[in-house]
């Protein structure tokens, strides 16, 4: 995942380049999304049937990968009505509102139904900026 959103590409040019102060987010979430949320997070969210964004935490980035992993798996809670084909993430900086950060395709898209349960496992979820 690189897919920076326009928020972010903003605010790290104006940060380096301008002296702008950009305050990193404390908690960063993953939320999934059934259409393309866009460098503008104009996608759609799931919303009901005991949807929330998860919180997200990653490796420290070192050496010259240009990229981290999540270094803990992220499980929603059982869904207690279908929420769709889920197709994409996005990582925001809240639970609810707030600014996409960044956003990619999942590999393969699922359908979510009453029951289920979607879980990303530790290490499967990379940012890479190249």
């Amino acid at each position: 995942m690189a897919e920076m959103s326009n928020y972010l590409e903003n605010a790290l040019l104006n940060g380096t380049l301008n002296a702008t102060t950009y305050t990193a987010p404390t908690t960063i979430y993953v939320g999934l999304y059934t259409s393309d949320p866009t460098d503008a997070n104009t996608g759609t969210e799931v919303t009901g049937g005991s949807y929330a964004r998860k919180a997200v935490s990653f490796a420290t980035a070192s050496g010259t990968s240009g990229s981290v992993a999540t270094d803990a798996d992220v499980t929603f809670d059982e869904a207690t009505a279908p929420w769709g084909t889920v197709g994409w993430i996005g990582i925001l900086d809240a639970l609810s509102g707030g600014n996409l950060l960044y956003h990619t395709a999942l590999d393969v898209s699922k359908d979510i139904d009453t029951g289920d349960i979607f879980t990303i496992t530790t290490g499967n979820l990379t940012v890479t900026l190249a």
